[in-house]
């Protein structure tokens, strides 16, 4: 999860600039709503959980001597 928050802080600051900059040459005032960052965040945080969960989630179905034996 820590990953994909990391990934959301990246594409609001990227977006941001890109906004910034773009107002900036249109000569218009930017304007970033909060809850644009916000649900971001959040939906980057739960793609991030239900990454994480699913492959472990089906590591841990096996019995632990199980991935160990050769076949």
């Amino acid at each position: 999860m820590g990953l994909s928050l990391l990934g959301a802080l990246a594409g609001i600051l990227f977006g941001a600039l890109a906004d910034i900059n773009h107002a900036h040459y249109q000569g218009w005032p930017a304007v970033i709503p909060l809850p644009s960052v916000t649900g971001g965040c959040l939906g980057t945080a739960l793609i991030g959980m239900a990454a994480g969960v699913h492959p472990s989630v089906r590591a841990a179905r096996p019995a632990p001597t199980e991935p160990l034996a050769s076949t």
